[in-house]
């Protein structure tokens, strides 16, 4: 077990100056890049304040003392922590399953903010016992998480070491192509966002996309494809620029329902008629889809039951089952209305 002084020869401080960080004391002036260091050789070294240890609970620890296990919850947004209605309906499945077997959530992160260091480490400072993840973490953030927690569940995460709850995305995005086409679409384009790696095209959706337009014997035409980076703003910023050039694709498939309701909005002040000239499909089916200018068609994700799914799965662990980690797939459904 790691020591306050290897953090400090890590970090080449003193141990004094390790203390003054970890408390937070403000007595002494520190530099922010000391303080990055510091909390760069805690996450690094997995090192745990003495005063509070961690130890792994068993199974009966956990049934008799339901009231003293801590379960946490990482979100996957990128701006508003409360504001994303997909991640809201996953996380209230996530909070009754969790309260009808007698458990409370101890907190609720994003991966932005496990980001910092300092965060992560007073996050982490008291045991936890198990955790929903809904977003992949880098590595060194998620390596630092999993040798503190025992029992974590993924909600579409891309680790493989536990178990994940989700949906088909690649599945989705051709179900989505699929309809556009049998409407009579072949000028197809995609509006959606990079993940962990960085890259639009990595992702699950996008390749599902891709490979349906090119079974079909459809092109992609690089300027159709807009990496908004979730981002309603920028969104609207790329539709408006399209528009502007004249050269729209006559269907988008949209990565999501948010995005997808940035599209039409610009669709409409730029004055194109949603889908007699270009028609939009999204995709989860949040509740406000259905009232969007017009009635958005969209792929129904059961986000709810996707929280439930996960809790379940997240207790049977806690309460014992040392299978292998397992990827549980939910149905999923087209919803149509009259944006396609």
């Amino acid at each position: 077990m790691s020591t306050i002084r290897d953090v400090a020869k890590l970090a080449q401080v003193s141990t004094a100056t390790v203390s003054r960080v970890l408390n937070n004391d403000t007595k002494y002036k520190i530099t922010d890049e000391t303080r990055e260091r510091v909390w760069q050789a805690v996450t690094q070294l997995n090192y745990k304040i003495s005063a509070s240890p961690k130890r792994k609970v068993s199974a009966s620890d956990h049934s008799e003392n339901k009231t003293h296990s801590k379960i946490g919850c990482v979100l996957s947004v990128t701006k508003d922590k409360y504001n994303d209605p997909y991640f809201m309906s996953i996380l209230t499945g996530v909070e009754e399953r969790l309260l009808s077997a007698g458990y409370d959530i101890a907190f609720i992160r994003t991966g932005i903010e496990l980001n910092d260091s300092k965060i992560l480490f007073h996050t982490f400072s008291e045991p936890i016992t198990g955790l929903i993840l809904m977003e992949s973490l880098n590595n060194e953030t998620y390596e630092y998480i999993r040798k503190q927690v025992p029992y974590i569940v993924g909600i579409d995460t891309e680790r493989e070491d536990i178990d994940n709850v989700g949906y088909d995305h690649y599945n989705v995005a051709s179900m989505a192509v699929n309809h556009l086409i049998e409407k009579g679409h072949t000028h197809i384009g995609y509006i959606g966002g990079s993940g962990l790696k960085g890259n639009l095209k990595d992702s699950r959706r996008y390749r599902g996309y891709f490979a349906t337009m090119h079974a079909a014997g459809l092109s992609v035409n690089p300027d159709w494809v807009i990496d908004c980076m979730w981002d309603e703003t920028v969104c609207i910023e790329q539709i408006n620029h399209l528009c502007k050039t004249k050269n729209c694709p006559t269907a988008f498939f949209v990565g999501s329902d948010l995005m997808a309701m940035a599209a039409l909005n610009s669709l409409y002040n730029n004055g194109v008629s949603v889908p007699h000239e270009v028609a939009v499909i999204g995709l989860s089916n949040i509740e406000v889809s259905k009232y969007s200018n017009p009635p958005l068609s969209t792929i129904d994700v059961p986000t709810k039951e996707i929280g439930m799914v996960a809790v379940d799965n997240l207790i049977d662990r806690i309460n014992g089952n040392q299978l292998l980690p397992k990827k549980v797939i939910l149905p999923t459904r087209m919803v149509v209305r009259s944006s396609t």
